[in-house]
């Protein structure tokens, strides 16, 4: 699936995030940021727009109701940070742990995850499209009531994953993997799985899969 990349300017200035207590509107725009530890603080309605993040700690900040756009995150973590209510477009999180991150009621366009952790992540009520997981690991990861459009899992962990009352139609996991997953079934109906998986949902059906008698 084709997605819009970040548009990132190739002029950038570089900045510390602490550089957005001193900026008006909370905003930081047209910037490097590297190596900035930016922990259990507090930015309401934080705006981040055309920006290349590297080896940035933000573990425990609440950054409820952010806007960011055109960014690309690289081996960055963002363990238990509360990103609820904001707004992530056209941005790119690549080598990034966000264990426990709260996404929960988040608007997601054109967004790429790749070779990340989001183990025990929270996207309840969040409104995906134009997503692609790819080789992420969501180990209990809650998608909760999530509307989910054009949305990829490429060679993904889900085991644990919690997709309960969420439509799944369109959706492709065949290539991804799990022990156990949690699904309302009549959300299923449309989405591509591998013929394990067919047989793994089977049997959270209830249904007994046996061979079929040799013909006579």
């Amino acid at each position: 699936m084709k997605i819009d990349s970040p548009r990132i300017s190739p002029d950038l200035t570089p900045k510390k995030f602490h550089d957005i207590f001193y900026e008006e509107d909370s905003i930081l725009e047209m910037c490097t940021i590297v190596d900035s530890v930016f922990e259990n603080e507090v930015v309401d309605r934080v705006r981040l727009l055309n920006a290349v993040v590297k080896n940035c700690r933000f573990n425990q900040t609440d950054f409820e109701n952010g806007d960011f756009t055109d960014v690309s995150f690289e081996n960055c973590d963002f363990s238990n940070v509360n990103l609820s209510k904001a707004s992530i477009h056209r941005v790119e999180f690549k080598n990034c742990k966000l264990v426990g991150v709260n996404f929960t009621e988040s608007s997601f366009g054109n967004v790429r995850f790749t070779n990340s952790v989001l183990n025990l992540a929270t996207f309840g009520n969040a409104k995906l499209e134009k997503v692609v997981f790819q080789d992420v690991s969501l180990r209990n990861t809650d998608f909760y009531d999530c509307k989910l459009k054009k949305v990829d899992y490429q060679y993904c962990q889900l085991d644990g994953a919690n997709f309960d009352q969420t439509s799944l139609k369109g959706i492709d996991i065949s290539s991804s993997t799990f022990d156990t997953i949690t699904v309302s079934m009549e959300k299923l109906v449309g989405c591509k799985v591998s013929s394990q998986q067919a047989i793994q949902f089977a049997t959270l059906m209830g249904l007994i899969i046996g061979d079929s008698p040799p013909a006579l």
